[in-house]
C-alpha cells in the first residue's frame, strides 16, 4: 500500500489493483489472501486533490451491523476529490467472512469474532489474517480512523462514540476531538488501550481512532444512516480533510464503563430490560433457562449505570455477550483525567 504520514504531501493512493491518482476516486475490489481461502475486499479510494491527511473509514467488520456499511457505501459516493485534502480510504465490507456469511460477529468459517483479535494474526486463522491484513494495509498507514459498528440482528443498542485514552497527549486530543465531532450525544471514554478491538490496536500504534454505534437489530434507518454520513463528514472537516463550515460540536455527555456481564451457560435468555434502560447493582436483568429440563438461572447487573448494549437473541452459550453498562463520569472532570477499570471487550 502507498502509504504517507507527512500531511505536507499529496499524491496518488494504491491499494493492491486499485489506485486512485490525486483529485480523483477509485472504487473496486482488493484480493485478501487468508491462506487457506481468498477474500474480496470492497474499497474506496479518495485522493485528494490538495495535501492533507489520510484517514481511513471501515464498516463491516461485523456481520449483521448494517448502518455503518450503507453509510460507508454512501459517503464513498458523496465525496468530490477534488474538494478533498489528502486521502479517504473507505473500506466498505471489511470483514466478508462475517458480513456475508452468517452475518453475525463471528466468522461462519472460524468462529472467531475479529474485533477481538487485532491486530491480528498474518500467520493465524483465516479470520485472525482477515485482523492483520485489515490493520496492515489500511489502518496502519493512517492519520486518523474510524470503526462503524451497530446493534447487529440480535443486538439492542443506545447509540454512542467510543475512545480508549493512552496516556499520548496528541492522540487522545485528536480522537477526543474525532469523538466530539461525529454529533452523537453520549461518548464513552476508557483510560486504557488494551484488548483487540480494532479501534483500541490503533490508538496503541499512535492512531487516533473512534468506535461509532448506531443503530440496532440489523435495521437499516435512513434518517439515522443519513445522520451517520453528516457525522462523518463532520469529523472529515474537524481534521482538516474538507473545508470547515464554521459550526462547533455539541456538548456531549460523558460515560465510563462500569460493568459487563456474559453468560455462564447453554440455554434461552429472556431478558428484562432493553438498551437505555438504568439499573443497579444486583437488580435481575434476565433469565437463561435450560431448554433440556427447565431449569432457570438468574441473571444480575454486575454494576449500576445505563444498558447501552443489550443481547435481545434467544439462545446463548457461555461467553455469550449479553449486556454492558456505563455510568456517568464525575461531573467537572476532563476525559483526560478519567480513571476507568479495564474497558469491556464486550461492546462491538
Amino acid at each position: 500500500m502507498t502509504t504517507t504520514k507527512d500531511a505536507d504531501q499529496v499524491g496518488p493512493l494504491a491499494l493492491g489493483p486499485l489506485r486512485a491518482e490525486p483529485g480523483t476516486t477509485v472504487r473496486g475490489i482488493v484480493p485478501a489472501d487468508l491462506g487457506t481461502l481468498t477474500v474480496d475486499v470492497p474499497l474506496a479510494l479518495v485522493a485528494g486533490a490538495r495535501p492533507g491527511p489520510r484517514v481511513v473509514i471501515t464498516g463491516g467488520v461485523h456481520g449483521g451491523e448494517f448502518t455503518g456499511v450503507d453509510a460507508a457505501h454512501r459517503l464513498a459516493a458523496l465525496l468530490d476529490a477534488e474538494e478533498v485534502r489528502g486521502q479517504v480510504l473507505i473500506c466498505i465490507v471489511a470483514n466478508p467472512l462475517a458480513a456475508y456469511r452468517g452475518r453475525l460477529n463471528v466468522s461462519s468459517i472460524d468462529g472467531v469474532n475479529i474485533n477481538r483479535v487485532f491486530p491480528g494474526d498474518p500467520q493465524g486463522s483465516p479470520t485472525e489474517r482477515m485482523a492483520a491484513w485489515i490493520f496492515a494495509q489500511l489502518i496502519a498507514g493512517a492519520d486518523a480512523y474510524l470503526d462503524l459498528h451497530s446493534g447487529g440482528i440480535d443486538q439492542t443498542l443506545r447509540h454512542f462514540v467510543g475512545v480508549r485514552l493512552t496516556g499520548e497527549a496528541d492522540v487522545d486530543a485528536t480522537t477526543v476531538a474525532m469523538a466530539r465531532a461525529v454529533g452523537i450525544e453520549d461518548v464513552i471514554f476508557g483510560q486504557n488501550a488494551e484488548g483487540g478491538n480494532s479501534h483500541a490496536a490503533a490508538v496503541r500504534q499512535g492512531v487516533p481512532a473512534i468506535l461509532v454505534e448506531t443503530s440496532q437489530l440489523g435495521e437499516r434507518d435512513p434518517a439515522v444512516i443519513g445522520g451517520l454520513v453528516d457525522g462523518l463528514k463532520a469529523v472529515l472537516r474537524r481534521l482538516g480533510v474538507l473545508e470547515s463550515d464554521g459550526s462547533e460540536p455539541a456538548a456531549v455527555r460523558e460515560w465510563v464503563w462500569s460493568g459487563e456481564v456474559a453468560s455462564d451457560v447453554t440455554g434461552l435468555w429472556y431478558p428484562e430490560f432493553t438498551a437505555g434502560d438504568d439499573v443497579t447493582v444486583g437488580q435481575i436483568i434476565g433469565r437463561i433457562v435450560d431448554p433440556a429440563d427447565g431449569r432457570e438461572h438468574v441473571v444480575h447487573a454486575p454494576a449500576s449505570g445505563n444498558v447501552f448494549y443489550g443481547m435481545r437473541g434467544l439462545t446463548v452459550v457461555p461467553g455469550t455477550e449479553l449486556a454492558a453498562i456505563a455510568s456517568a463520569a464525575v461531573p467537572g472532570r476532563t476525559a483526560e483525567s478519567l480513571q476507568t477499570p479495564s474497558e469491556p471487550e464486550v461492546l462491538s
